[in-house]
């Protein structure tokens, strides 16, 4: 019987539209399988740290939202837990924005809008043949456990605290982050309005932790945030509001043992590739997560682009082609993830002689010039 699409993509989440339409860019036939609908119980309190990488992705299938949706990042401050400062600001890099914070259901609602406009993607109620799978499914995959590849993961004993915040003091589109005795807490910005007010906040702090956190009348939950992300004595934007649900999660590292592989014996054979959390999980502690995922399709989309000229004898299918995606952001994923999982371990050590290192090291990278502007340009994916 003859397949009915050339990919099937399990996971309908950001990264897998997004692989969706940059395979309908292609003229490939897609099946995306879309889990049912959970009832909404919560508000949706995410915000992810877009680089300009991910933008260019999200603009090439026309779905960067519009609007308060994003908010421009020109600066990032980031403070030690004994006086190391870290500053960066966009026109020192002579670009728009560091990064660009947006709104989670936005993104996905222009995601689900472009879909409607893509004839060669069918969405699906469950998997169906195709000559690749694609797993979009996250780092709780159901699929790469079917598959056997194995997921190697390490909790970081931590949990993250999400919430929206509405302050006194305008951020001024910039972005805040504290590192004191283990615990990371990120200010984001919100509404693209100039001085917008609102905030997005995600603070990782020790399982225990978490659960007094999310367990306090809001009152008290703000007070001991205020206590944590000072300036200079004072709260850093003023009096703050909590103006959302607390969500939180268990935060680990892992990485799938195989990124690519095959199913069975078949003619033609089925092969498969992980893409996104289904694939790695790092500490979102620099906010990369997101723009690694959406780096993994934008390699797959090219690398089964290639079949267009000088591959174009390949299937999609092929696992030679498959690896060279696997190689590439094999390559890629290794120094971020070293460097997100060293600096959460670093910071998470209290020894007196390592607070005095680490922050000398800070004040250090602060004064480096060339160093720190090449780290600005890599996490800004240029």
């Amino acid at each position: 019987m003859s397949q009915s699409f050339d990919v099937c993509i399990r996971g309908a989440g950001i990264v897998g539209r997004t692989l969706a339409l940059l395979l309908a860019q292609l003229r490939l036939r897609v099946g995306l399988v879309q889990a049912p609908q959970a009832l909404a119980t919560a508000q949706d309190v995410r915000a992810y740290a877009i680089n300009a990488a991910s933008r260019a992705v999200l603009e090439s299938v026309r779905c960067w939202p519009a609007g308060a949706a994003v908010t421009p990042v020109q600066r990032m401050r980031v403070f030690g837990d004994a006086g190391g400062e870290v500053n960066f600001a966009a026109e020192q890099a002579d670009k728009e924005a560091l990064t660009w914070i947006v709104d989670v259901p936005a993104l996905e609602a222009a995601l689900a809008n472009a879909l409607q406009f893509a004839p060669s993607v069918t969405v699906l109620d469950s998997p169906q043949p195709a000559a690749l799978t694609v797993v979009c499914e996250g780092k709780n995959s159901i699929t790469r456990a079917e598959f056997g590849v194995e997921f190697d993961s390490t909790p970081y004993g931590q949990t993250a605290v999400a919430a929206r915040l509405e302050c006194a003091f305008a951020h001024q589109q910039q972005a805040f982050q504290w590192f004191s005795g283990g615990d990371i807490l990120g200010l984001l910005p919100l509404s693209d309005a100039q001085g917008g007010n609102s905030v997005a906040l995600v603070w990782s702090v020790s399982d225990e932790r978490s659960q007094h956190l999310c367990k306090l009348e809001p009152e008290d939950f703000v007070k001991e945030l205020q206590s944590a992300c000072l300036l200079q004595g004072e709260p850093a934007l003023g009096a703050m509001t909590l103006r959302s649900e607390r969500v939180r999660w268990p935060l680990v590292e892992a990485l799938a043992r195989r990124w690519t592989g095959q199913i069975g014996f078949g003619n033609p054979a089925q092969t498969w590739a992980l893409a996104g959390d289904a694939a790695h999980a790092v500490h979102p502690l620099a906010g990369q997560g997101l723009n690694l995922g959406l780096a993994d399709v934008a390699e797959l989309s090219q690398v089964l682009g290639s079949r267009a000229t000088t591959d174009y004898w390949r299937s999609v299918g092929d696992l030679r082609l498959l690896r060279r995606y696997e190689r590439a952001r094999r390559a890629a994923l290794a120094p971020v993830g070293a460097v997100m999982d060293g600096l959460q371990r670093l910071f998470a050590l209290d020894e007196p002689t390592v607070q005095s290192l680490r922050n000398l090291g800070m004040k250090g990278f602060e004064r480096s010039g060339p160093v720190k502007n090449w780290v600005t340009r890599q996490a800004m994916g240029t």
